[in-house]
């Protein structure tokens, strides 16, 4: 993934601008799963050139905390699951659907009339864009293929396994194509893998492996209990986790932190890296670079060192850009303490 001991990265998002998105709208739902494009601000036809500036925004940020794999922040989408999911065909985006979320209340959902295919790029150009920005390795993020199949309303296949795999090929199709256009880590976003762990035992690494197929390059799998914005209470360990070991993803990432997470779970995954969840994004409290080196020091006494990649636990985006940037800087300086620790100096 990158040739360094401890290298630091995003989980993926990181906050947008106030001049970007309206965050009264952002803070005041949870993350859509369809479109909500009340949240921006700029015109329809201003709106690209306003992402991309946001982008350089959030990678000057990264780079300046001193991230090692940066990401886009995610700042060209609403939710990090609804650009792609309704961007292929299939779905009727004038007539949603409407199903549970994860913590049981109605939420608006893709319906799914018809086959599910990619029929053009959907994030091609953001990988383009961010690569010619950077020399330091990219990281894109989507959602995966079991996500994106619970949440939606079927009204086509009548088969679930059918659904996940349309889904996957068509997720297959796009992640080749960010891998040429220069994404050095892929990662696929499968938080409802944690939430429905007994469906998941039947379809999640089967999902996840179809959507890597041929896929070269670092890979990553995303796993979370929910953006700490919309779940205050999060449990202290994972009902799925060990079965991806044998998926064909190189590195799981995880939450930690918040959850205080019991370390020795890493033993669970011994084949794989760890994005290991070390910044709590329920408190916006800044952590000291103490407080993060002493979660990454937990982590190494269940994995090695080579196997470790520091991480916030979730994605940054509902943070006030201050508290995130600050949460980073102090990542970066207790990775940075830790691995004076271990060269000896």
């Amino acid at each position: 993934m990158i040739d360094k001991l401890l290298p630091t990265t995003l989980v993926g998002s990181y906050p947008q601008a106030g001049w970007l998105v309206d965050r009264d709208v952002l803070l005041g739902s949870g993350p859509p799963r369809v479109r909500m494009k009340a949240v921006w601000r700029p015109a329809e036809d201003s709106l690209e050139e306003a992402q991309d500036d946001a982008t350089i925004v959030a990678l000057h940020d990264q780079e300046r905390a001193g991230i090692d794999i940066v990401s886009d922040g995610e700042v060209r989408r609403e939710s990090y699951f609804n650009l792609f999911a309704n961007a292929l065909d299939g779905i009727d985006l004038d007539n949603p659907a409407e199903v549970p979320s994860r913590t049981g209340r109605p939420t608006k959902v893709p319906r799914v009339v018809g086959p599910i295919r990619r029929t053009r790029p959907v994030q091609v150009r953001d990988v383009a864009f961010l690569r010619t920005q950077t020399d330091r390795p990219i990281k894109i993020t989507i959602p995966g293929a079991f996500t994106m199949a619970r949440l939606a309303k079927d009204e086509h296949y009548g088969d679930q396994e059918a659904l996940i795999m349309a889904y996957a090929a068509a997720l297959n199709a796009e992640l080749r194509e960010m891998k040429a256009a220069g994404a050095d880590v892929l990662q696929i976003d499968e938080p409802y893998m944690q939430a429905n762990p007994e469906d998941a035992e039947k379809y999640g690494v089967a999902a996840i492996d179809a959507a890597l197929e041929g896929i070269e390059g670092s890979t990553v799998v995303h796993l979370c209990f929910g953006y700490a914005h919309s779940v205050k209470d999060k449990p202290a360990g994972y009902s799925y986790l060990p079965q991806l070991d044998a998926c064909r993803a190189d590195a799981i990432s995880i939450e930690a932190a918040q959850p205080r997470l019991d370390p020795s779970v890493l033993r669970s995954l011994p084949n794989k890296k760890v994005l290991y969840g070390v910044l709590d994004l329920g408190d916006q409290t800044v952590e000291t670079p103490e407080v993060v080196a002493d979660r990454i020091r937990g982590a190494l006494k269940h994995a090695d060192a080579a196997r470790i990649i520091v991480a916030p636990d979730c994605g940054m985006k509902y943070l006030p850009r201050s508290v995130a940037f600050g949460k980073l800087k102090a990542m970066v300086a207790g990775a940075d303490r830790v691995r004076a620790e271990l060269s000896g100096g």
